[in-house]
């Protein structure tokens, strides 16, 4: 009996300590701010080839294995923002407000206003590249604006109707290296990790730090932050692709984690200028 009371006294214990330590971890992250202001900032995104402007349509470019291309389309979502300070605090951007489209022949959508933001500092930004799984699985009332499959997006065809899944990126054109008929490729890369059945996860979280600048939104003064995202990327990342091995990738859950894998990393911070209202 007293060796029963000695191991649950000792049980006991241990969970206590557990308990302190979960709390001590606990206590030591940041809670987000959450108080709504009245400021505003905006992320201008620029799309690149290497060191070249993106055109569609007519310039000829070459990845890292030499093969030329020409890009028709490029478009992916941006979700999910958050704002970093530097003490390590974040703003998170009201659920409901926090889904764009970037679509490169849509100049105006290249540019993302966040509003109500609270003045202060801010030292960094963080999104997801698609479309979480919550938003992706729920009705179609929670689904209005940039993620209605019938409004605007449907000229897009940024949404597989077939699977009820949102395309995260959508990458087109031509190449002499080609293998396909038309001599197109086509990626079309999504995927949440499954409703009905497992399917690979290519959600990717993108964390830019200002690199020691800050964006200052104040009472007169709206930052805004150049995001350069450069197309080579999705070519020359971890993975190389290659036009001529993989012309058309859209439902492989391999090879569409791969150029996921790439294109997380086509994201850096150009600049931040300060506009007045």
């Amino acid at each position: 009996m007293k060796k029963l009371i000695y191991i649950l006294s000792l049980a006991t214990f241990s969970l206590c300590i557990l308990a302190a330590c979960n709390d001590d971890k606990e206590s030591t992250e940041p809670e987000p701010v959450q108080v709504e202001g009245d400021g505003k900032l905006r992320l201008k995104f620029d799309n690149v080839v290497g060191n070249q402007d993106l055109v569609l349509n007519d310039a000829v470019y070459k990845n890292s294995v030499g093969e030329d291309f020409t890009v028709t389309k490029f478009n992916y979502f941006v979700t999910n923002i958050k704002l970093l300070r530097a003490d390590g605090t974040q703003y998170i951007i009201p659920q409901d407000s926090s889904y764009f489209r970037v679509v490169e022949q849509d100049s105006l959508s290249r540019t993302i206003t966040l509003n109500r933001i609270p003045k202060g500092s801010y030292t960094g930004v963080e999104y997801i590249l698609g479309v979480d799984s919550l938003r992706s699985v729920s009705g179609i009332e929670k689904r209005g604006g940039a993620l209605d499959p019938s409004g605007d997006m449907a000229g897009d065809g940024m949404y597989w109707a077939w699977s009820s899944g949102y395309i995260f990126l959508k990458f087109e054109g031509y190449s002499s290296q080609s293998t396909s008929a038309n001599g197109k490729f086509y990626y079309h890369i999504g995927f949440f990790g499954g409703y009905d059945s497992k399917t690979v996860n290519n959600i990717k979280t993108i964390k830019l730090d200002f690199a020691g600048n800050k964006a200052v939104v104040g009472k007169d003064t709206i930052p805004e932050i150049g995001i350069i995202a450069d197309v080579k990327k999705v070519f020359d990342g971890p993975v190389p692709l290659s036009i001529e091995k993989h012309p058309s990738i859209m439902f492989d859950f391999i090879f569409s984690a791969e150029v996921a894998n790439n294109y997380k990393n086509m994201f850096r911070i150009d600049k931040i200028n300060s506009v007045s209202k």
